[in-house]
């Protein structure tokens, strides 16, 4: 499949055959449905990488110990929504079946979706953890079911009930609201208080991990398409990763940075260091 890369994500230049982690970026956002502009969002992370250093004080950790391959950008045929989701998944595919884990730049966060078809094919008892502003549960959106605003209903038509855990869900409607609540989801409004809890219950599951960057606080993170007020910090985003590497994670994203919408660039800074903390408890 054609990929396309200038820059590679810091520290992410190990060989592809060498490499245990993979990580690529899916720049669409066709689907966006207030402010369009996450499809730059992997070519601009990958530049402001280079703001980082490769260690991590926050986990001890160093990407230059790890074998991580940056792939690029898969290279989607413009307008035609079924087709990029069909590349995505049978990239990721490929990087299943080949024992590697991916790590997926958006993008909205439909391209979430095709990842975890693939990941479904081989982990069975795969469970999500989803860390957003959004509860992403309605049934359609105007009508079209697949959408960013459709996208984790869509993963439980895969997953069925008690195997979504969504954390910082402020917004959405009272309908997916009573949805989750009824069982279907573990859905923890506002906040992660629940998520040590979650931890125990899931830590020796295959967990992939999906993070929409609006459940941060649009205070320090205006740069996304539907920003939510009442977020969560900077530094509550770094405890939540902390917790996360105790658990089984076979894969993660990170979406719906839509860097225009920040001229300072902080927004892409955010998400560049996300990733990076990311990449280290894969």
């Amino acid at each position: 499949m054609e990929m396309f890369n200038n820059y590679s994500f810091i520290g992410c230049d190990a060989d592809y055959e060498k490499s245990d982690i993979v990580i690529f970026g899916a720049p669409y956002d066709g689907t966006s449905s207030f402010r369009p502009g996450s499809r730059f969002a992997a070519s601009r992370i990958r530049i402001d990488s280079y703001g980082l250093e490769t260690y991590s004080p926050y986990l001890d950790r160093d990407l230059l110990i790890r074998h991580v391959h940056d792939a690029g950008d898969l290279d989607f045929v413009f307008g035609n929504r079924d087709l990029v989701l069909n590349n995505i998944r049978e990239f990721a595919t490929k990087l299943i079946e080949e024992n590697k884990k991916p790590l997926m730049i958006g993008g909205e966060h439909l391209v979430t979706l095709p990842v975890v078809e693939a990941l479904h094919e081989k982990f069975e008892d795969l469970v999500i953890l989803h860390f957003d502003a959004h509860t992403d549960l309605r049934e359609d959106y105007m009508g079209e079911k697949l959408s960013h605003a459709t996208v984790i209903k869509r993963v439980w038509e895969i997953l069925g009930d008690n195997r979504i855990y969504q954390f910082g869900i402020r917004s959405g409607l009272k309908e997916e609201f009573e949805w989750a609540e009824s069982g279907h989801t573990t859905l923890n409004k506002f906040g992660y208080e629940m998520l040590d809890q979650v931890i125990n219950i899931i830590k020796h599951k295959p967990v992939y991990v999906t993070i929409d960057l609006d459940i941060l606080d649009p205070s320090i993170f205006p740069g996304t398409g539907t920003p939510e007020p009442g977020g969560i910090s900077f530094t509550d985003m770094m405890t939540i990763i902390k917790k996360l590497s105790t658990l089984n994670i076979i894969g993660a994203d990170v979406v719906e940075l839509a860097p225009d919408y920040d001229s300072t660039g902080v927004s892409t800074a955010v998400a560049s260091k996300i990733i990076r903390e990311m990449l280290l408890i894969l």
